[in-house]
C-alpha cells in the first residue's frame, strides 16, 4: 500500500500499542493490513471483539480525520466496517463509544468537499449500515443523528457508490421500525428518497438495497402516490422530454420509478399484495398517460422507448397487469375491498377494451385483409401500438380480470369484446406471445359462462382463411363480407385441445419460463430481490466480495 506515514506527535500512543499488539506487527501500515484481513471472517471479528479493539479503531479514525490523512483513514474506516459486520459486541461498542458521531464527522467533511471523496463516504455509510442491522435501538440512534438533514445531503450525491449503502441504512431502519417509514415519506423525508431515485435514474443502474427500499415504501406500504408526485418537483421538472407529444406532463424520473416498481412487483408477484391506494394511483396515471400519448407512430422498440409519456403508460399498464393477476393473494382485512374489484369499479375494463378496439388489427390479420379480394378495404383503425408488446399487455389485463369473474365476462360480452378478443389469438411480431395471452384470455371469458360460449358457437363461417397454427386449435380466420372485419371461428368437426385450467399467477409463471422478455426485461433483474429476505451482511462485511475490495 502506498501512503504517507503519520507525524509522531499527532499519533496517540494509547491507540498505536493496542493495534500493534492485536496484529503482532511493528507498524501501523502492517497492523491495518493484518487486522482488515482477520476481520473478514466471523471468528476473527469475534476474537478482536474479545480484545475490545473497536474503541481503539474509533480513536484512530478521529486522529486520522484531524490529520487529513486520506490513505490511512480509508484503511481504518474499512477495518471499522468489517468489525461491525454481524458482530453484536462490536456493534454495541460502536454505539456506546459515540461511533455514530465519529463517522458522521468524517461523512460531513467528505460530502461537503467541492470534489466529494466517494470512497470515504461509501465506507462510512457501510459502517452505519452494518451497525443498523443490530436492531431497533441501533437504528433509532442512527436515525436521530442523520434524519433528515444528513440523509438529504447524502442523497444529493449523484454516485452509485454512496447510494447503495444509503439505501441499506434507510431500508433497515424503516423495516425494523415501521414508524420511520411514515416519517421518511412525509414532507421532510420525501426529498431524501426522491434524491436517491434521481441518482439511480441518472446513472442507469439499480442495486438490490434500492429495490428493497422502494418495495418497502411503495408496495408493502401506501407511500407510492406521494413519492410519484414528488418527482414532479424540483430537478425533475427540468427533464420533461418531447413537449410536442405530451412528454411535458410526466418527468423521466417518474417513468423510471414506474419501471422499477414494475420489475419489483413482477419478481415478487407471489409475495406482495399491492395496496388499494397504490393500485388506484397507477390506474389514474395510466388513464392520464393514455390521453397524451401519440398513437400515430408505429412502435420501433419495446419498453423503454425513450418517450417519457409512452414509458409511463407502458409501465403503469404492466403494473396493472400484474396487480390483476394477484386475485386472492393475501388475506383481506375486514370491510376492505379486493384490489381487482376496486380497479374494475373504476372503469378499468372499459378503458382497456376501448384501447384494444381502436388499435389496428394484428399484422397477420392486416396481411390477410390486404390479400383478400376486397382491395379497397378500409381497416378503419386510427391507433398504432406505441411500443412493442402494448397489444399483448392489454389482452393480458383482460384475461387476468376475467378469470372466474362472471361480471367481467358479461361486461366484455355486452361491449362486443368477445369477437375483439378472438382477433387477438394470432401470432404478431410486434407483440411476442400475443397468441398465448389471447387464447388464455378467451378461455377465461368462456369458462362457466354459457352466454359467452353460445356467441362463439353461433359464429357463421364467411370467407375463411386457413392458418396451420390456428387450425391446431380448431380455429381459423374469417372475413365478414358485411362488416369486413376479421375474426376467428371454430372449424366444424375439429377437436380443440383443452387449455390447461390455471390461474393468472400460474399462467404468468409458465409464460415467463418460455419468454424472457414477457415481463419487462426480467433477465436484467434476476439477481435482485427474489424474496422478502434482505441480502445477508451478517456473515461478511458489507458488499463482500462482489462490491467491495477488502
Amino acid at each position: 500500500m502506498v501512503g504517507e506515514s503519520l507525524p509522531e506527535f499527532n499519533y496517540p500512543k494509547d491507540v498505536l500499542q493496542p493495534l500493534l499488539s492485536a496484529s503482532n506487527s511493528s507498524s501501523l501500515q502492517q497492523a491495518l493490513e493484518i487486522l482488515i484481513k482477520d476481520s473478514r471472517a466471523a471468528v476473527g471479528r469475534a476474537e478482536l471483539a474479545s480484545k475490545n479493539i473497536l474503541p481503539t479503531v474509533l480513536k484512530l479514525v478521529e486522529s486520522l480525520h484531524r490529520a487529513s490523512n486520506r490513505e490511512y483513514l480509508m484503511q481504518a474506516t474499512k477495518l471499522l466496517r468489517n468489525l461491525c459486520a454481524g458482530e453484536v459486541a462490536n456493534q454495541n461498542s460502536f454505539v456506546e463509544h459515540n461511533g455514530i458521531e465519529t463517522v458522521l464527522t468524517v461523512l460531513r467533511s467528505a460530502a461537503l468537499l467541492s470534489d466529494p471523496n466517494f470512497g470515504i463516504i461509501r465506507l462510512s455509510l457501510q459502517v452505519l449500515a452494518n451497525v443498523s442491522l443490530a436492531g431497533a435501538e441501533h437504528q433509532q440512534a442512527i436515525w436521530l443523528k442523520l434524519f433528515p438533514n444528513e440523509f438529504f445531503i447524502l442523497a444529493s450525491i449523484r454516485s452509485l457508490e454512496t447510494s447503495d449503502p444509503l439505501c441499506m441504512i434507510l431500508y433497515t431502519c424503516c423495516d425494523g421500525k415501521p414508524g420511520l417509514a411514515i416519517e421518511l415519506c412525509r414532507d421532510t423525508g420525501l426529498p431524501i428518497v426522491a434524491g436517491i431515485i434521481r441518482t439511480f435514474a441518472s446513472v442507469g443502474s439499480r442495486e438490490d438495497w434500492f429495490k428493497l427500499l422502494l418495495s418497502r415504501l411503495c408496495l408493502e406500504d401506501i407511500h407510492f402516490p406521494a413519492l410519484f408526485f414528488k418527482l414532479c418537483e424540483g430537478n425533475a421538472s427540468e427533464d420533461r422530454g418531447n413537449t410536442a407529444f405530451g412528454d411535458n406532463v410526466f418527468s423521466s424520473e417518474q417513468a423510471f420509478l414506474l419501471r422499477i416498481i414494475s420489475e419489483i412487483l413482477n419478481e415478487r408477484i407471489n409475495e406482495v399484495r399491492v395496496p388499494n391506494e397504490t393500485a388506484l394511483c397507477v390506474l389514474g396515471i395510466f388513464k392520464r398517460s393514455v390521453s397524451i400519448v401519440d398513437f400515430g407512430a408505429r412502435a420501433k422498440s419495446g419498453l423503454p422507448t425513450g418517450s417519457t409519456s409512452v414509458d409511463v403508460m407502458g409501465y403503469s399498464l404492466i403494473i396493472l397487469r400484474d396487480i390483476c393477476a394477484q386475485d386472492g393473494l393475501g388475506d383481506l382485512k375486514k370491510d376492505s375491498v379486493d384490489v381487482v374489484d376496486l380497479l374494475l369499479s373504476n372503469d378499468l375494463t372499459n378503458v382497456i377494451l376501448s384501447l384494444l378496439h381502436d388499435l389496428e388489427p394484428p399484422a397477420i390479420i392486416r396481411k390477410t385483409l390486404k390479400d383478400s379480394e376486397n382491395r379497397e378495404l378500409n381497416l378503419g383503425s386510427t391507433k398504432l401500438c406505441p411500443y412493442k408488446g402494448f397489444r399483448r399487455d392489454l389482452v393480458a389485463i383482460i384475461g387476468n380480470c376475467a378469470y372466474r369473474r362472471k361480471n367481467v365476462q358479461d361486461e366484455i360480452r355486452q361491449k362486443s369484446g368477445i369477437l375483439l378478443l378472438l382477433q387477438q389469438c394470432v401470432t404478431d411480431d410486434d407483440n411476442p406471445y400475443l397468441r398465448e395471452w389471447g387464447i388464455w384470455s378467451l378461455r377465461n371469458l368462456l369458462e362457466g359462462n354459457s352466454e359467452n360460449q353460445q356467441i362463439v358457437a353461433d359464429l357463421q363461417l364467411q370467407g375463411s382463411v386457413d392458418m396451420p397454427e390456428l387450425a391446431r386449435l380448431g380455429l381459423k380466420v374469417e372475413v365478414d363480407q358485411n362488416t369486413h372485419r376479421a375474426k376467428l371461428v371454430n372449424i366444424p368437426g375439429s377437436y380443440t385441445k383443452p387449455i390447461e385450467r390455471v390461474g393468472p399467477l400460474k399462467f404468468m409463471e409458465k409464460m415467463s419460463t418460455r419468454e424472457p422478455q414477457l415481463h419487462i426485461q426480467a433477465h436484467h433483474t434476476a439477481t435482485f430481490i427474489l424474496s422478502t429476505k434482505r441480502p445477508n451482511t451478517n456473515t461478511l462485511p458489507f458488499g463482500f466480495p462482489e462490491n467491495v475490495e477488502l
